[in-house]
């Protein structure tokens, strides 16, 4: 039992650095959404700090609940960013949020 724990445990320590690999290059950024319009988006970070994120037509937006799907999310909105980092700053690949209004009772 000893030997089947230790090779799964290397199997998943080998397999670690290609899952980080198949991740990509872009950067995180988790927040609430202080400021939006159509080419930009500010993000409060939970340290407090801003940041600002350049939004494309390229942009998808990816909604935890299907009210306002594919469209961008509102001031409020809990957002992770997933962008690339370029020469001006970041741009957004995909924006995963959730609405800031918890959901009536059913």
């Amino acid at each position: 039992m000893t030997v089947l724990r230790f090779l799964i445990a290397a199997l998943l320590v080998l397999s670690a650095p290609a899952l980080v690999a198949a991740h990509g290059s872009g950067q995180h950024v988790l927040g609430v959404v202080s400021a939006i319009d159509a080419t930009h988006m500010e993000v409060k970070t939970p340290k407090g700090q801003i940041v600002s994120v350049r939004l494309t037509p390229k942009t998808q937006y990816k909604v935890r609940n299907l009210r306002r799907p594919k469209s961008p999310p509102q001031v409020g909105d809990r957002v992770v960013v997933e962008a690339e980092k370029g020469t001006d700053g970041l741009t957004a690949t995909e924006v995963h949020y959730s609405d800031s209004q918890p959901k009536a009772a059913q």
